[in-house]
């Protein structure tokens, strides 16, 4: 594994100013998993965290949680997931998904010196989480899962005309090369739409950082990979790759995402059967630990701290 401070690398110049508490110490670095090199940022000292963003973010996404969590006593790991900005991107939808994807934060927790962490997800990477948990339940202490439905869930409802709707986007991302040039044209404009519902907006300089982690070579087609591969496995396979999650979960939901419907939030009991409880704030989009980012971290933290 190898890590570097962020003052010797122009790319991180601006990392300390994305997380807000100024006492915090961000680190960058690189964890070498199997064939695949993932980047990472880092902070604090304690239990492990890992923090797995979604569709269409990169470790950035968590800029207003790694701060307060690390204050409240816990190593943070924010990695990119393979095919997302510094980290590997790999040729092929079968390197995306989501068991292999399991597999990646499997090995970056055992490279980062831990047997197990509380993994955090959102979105995509709530899918990964809950994929972990199902497939390595002995490296998963914890789950929390932000707009992120239970694969069972998602499975039974994403052909329901409502929910079918809303996930247009699954469908059209497994088309082959139009996705990519409609997603580059005119400096990202169906991304920087897609992020649209968040409140307070996203900044003029957020948005920047998130146009230059979509530039990376290749990480456009790594993205849309992640929907590629959904869509093309097998229901039948991919519904008997479904296990129970032993793990202690927390979900917490946006009630106002406009891509997954309110009735994906809970899963059922026998998938999930140490299920904490389902916290919905109202007033959330998608983006949930964008909009309510207090209440969210202070969710999480008071879930960590919770007796198992």
């Amino acid at each position: 594994m190898a890590t570097m401070d962020t003052t010797t690398d122009q790319s991180a110049e601006t990392f300390m100013s994305v997380v807000h508490n100024d006492s915090t110490q961000l680190r960058e670095g690189y964890a070498e998993v199997g064939d695949m090199r993932l980047h990472y940022v880092e902070a604090g000292d304690g239990p492990l965290v890992v923090l797995l963003h979604g569709f269409p973010e990169f470790w950035y996404g968590w800029r207003d949680q790694i701060a307060p969590l690390a204050a409240a006593g816990y190593h943070v790991v924010a990695p990119d997931l393979r095919g997302y900005n510094l980290s590997s991107r790999p040729n092929g939808t079968k390197h995306y998904a989501a068991a292999r994807i399991a597999e990646d934060i499997t090995a970056l927790i055992h490279e980062l010196g831990d047997e197990s962490a509380i993994l955090v997800g959102h979105d995509w990477g709530g899918t990964v989480a809950w994929t972990t948990a199902m497939n390595h339940p002995d490296v998963v202490e914890k789950l929390a899962i932000l707009d992120a439905a239970h694969p069972r869930k998602l499975s039974k409802n994403l052909f329901k005309p409502r929910q079918f709707l809303r996930s247009w986007y699954f469908f059209f991302f497994a088309l082959p090369w139009l996705p990519e040039r409609i997603v580059r044209a005119k400096n990202f404009r169906f991304l920087r739409r897609f992020l649209r519902d968040a409140r307070p907006a996203y900044t003029p300089r957020e948005m920047d950082r998130y146009a230059a982690a979509w530039s990376q070579p290749g990480a456009l087609t790594g993205m849309i990979d992640y929907y590629r591969s959904s869509v093309r496995e097998s229901p039948v396979k991919a519904w008997n790759e479904i296990k129970p999650v032993s793990a202690p979960t927390l979900v917490i939901w946006g009630q106002r995402d406009r891509y997954l419907g309110r009735g994906l939030a809970e899963p059922e009991h026998n998938d999930v059967p140490n299920l904490v409880g389902v916290e919905r704030l109202p007033n959330a989009s998608h983006w949930v630990h964008h909009d309510e980012a207090e209440r969210v971290n202070q969710l999480l933290v008071d879930f960590f701290a919770r007796e198992a």
